[in-house]
């Protein structure tokens, strides 16, 4: 009896083990179709602190602001502006799939004049067009700027980016994007990151999921889902049945490397064969101090600079001839490594020659 209830709690527990590292698959793939549209307009921020544009450098301020007050019927034909509170932007979007006309979307407004920030100036209404030229969003509203300035006669401090800034919910939604997807009778999955085993567990699990074939895997990065043969009622109640099953998908060993900030990520697959590494500093330091040579008082001669310089080569001691061993795990990838002894940085330089050396069994990314 022991070993029964024993057997059942086996069962019980290996399909939370077997789905630890399972992933809905909306969050693998894209639905065919399913997509936003990018939006892009030009307009005018106004009520700036002094900070705006100026009119000199930036003429299509100036223009701009005279197209806008003449649609509200202030004729300014050959005035001269020259505030300082106005500043030229663009103003982008994403239009989700599906938005219905009044809906409201972010949007962000970046400066392409020489303003010095936009903190506290307020976006006058802005058409938004996307890619065939059509309208589909108007913008305006208060700007949230990530960023601000402080300065003096001498100094000045610059946190952030002030001259971009974001308006939630700034912009909404005019014309909608004519898509039935209720016409469709096959939708296709697209793979973020195609791989054939993924693709392959993808179709396994959708098919497994509605016990009959309804999915096919066309290449790496493709699986078509019939939807009749789903015999689901919409191809929306299909898709939303289908983009919550756990798959667990399978990638490329990868490095991934940021040079910047020395930032260093490792797939769980990536493998090192045995190598024997050794790694030092080498630092050439040169100091320039010329020196300046007076002639003496009453004689003839002139003042010259004469040059100094010192130079020098420092070696630090390094690691000595190690072995890193065949390793099996990422585990074991990171304890050989660790056992080197050495920094961030420069365990950047020893993943290069491990790849360049066809140790490294993996993908090597330099960002």
């Amino acid at each position: 009896m022991r070993r029964l209830i024993a057997a059942l709690l086996i069962l019980m527990i290996l399909p939370s083990i077997c789905a630890a590292g399972a992933i809905r698959l909306k969050d693998l793939v894209e639905f065919d179709g399913v997509r936003g549209n990018d939006l892009v307009g030009y307009g005018l921020v106004v009520g700036l602190n002094g900070t705006g544009d100026g009119l000199r450098n930036a003429p299509f301020t100036e223009e701009i602001m005279s197209n806008i007050l003449e649609r509200l019927g202030v004729n300014v034909a050959g005035e001269q502006f020259r505030p300082k509170n106005v500043a030229a932007v663009f103003v982008t979007a994403s239009l989700p799939p599906f938005s219905r006309v009044g809906a409201q979307i972010d949007v962000t407004v970046s400066a392409i004049g020489d303003s010095s920030s936009l903190l506290g100036g307020t976006l006058i209404m802005t058409p938004l067009n996307a890619a065939d030229g059509q309208i589909y969003a108007v913008a305006q509203g208060t700007i949230l700027s990530g960023g601000v300035v402080a300065e003096g006669q001498a100094a000045s401090v610059t946190k952030g980016v002030p001259t971009s800034g974001l308006i939630p919910s700034g912009a909404r939604v005019e014309r909608e994007i004519d898509f039935d997807l209720a016409s469709l009778s096959t939708v296709r999955l697209a793979l973020r990151e195609p791989d054939f085993t993924t693709a392959g567990r993808i179709e396994r699990a959708i098919n497994n999921e509605f016990r009959r074939p309804v999915a096919a895997m066309r290449d790496s990065g493709t699986v078509e889902l019939n939807i009749p043969a789903t015999q689901s009622a919409s191809p929306a109640h299909a898709l939303g049945r289908v983009e919550n099953i756990l798959v667990e998908p399978q990638r490329k060993a990868r490095v991934v490397v940021d040079q910047r900030s020395g930032t260093i990520v490792m797939g769980s697959d990536v493998r090192l064969s045995r190598v024997a590494v050794s790694q030092g500093n080498l630092t050439l330091r040169i100091e320039e101090s010329p020196a300046v040579v007076q002639p003496n008082p009453f004689a003839d001669g002139q003042t010259v600079v004469v040059p100094r310089t010192g130079a020098a080569i420092d070696e630090e001691e390094g690691v000595s001839l190690a072995e890193v061993p065949e390793s099996t795990s990422l585990s074991e990838v990171v304890a050989g490594l660790n056992a080197l002894g050495v920094s961030p940085r420069d365990m950047i330089d020893i993943l290069k020659s491990l790849k360049a050396a066809g140790a490294l069994h993996a993908e090597f990314v330099v960002r």
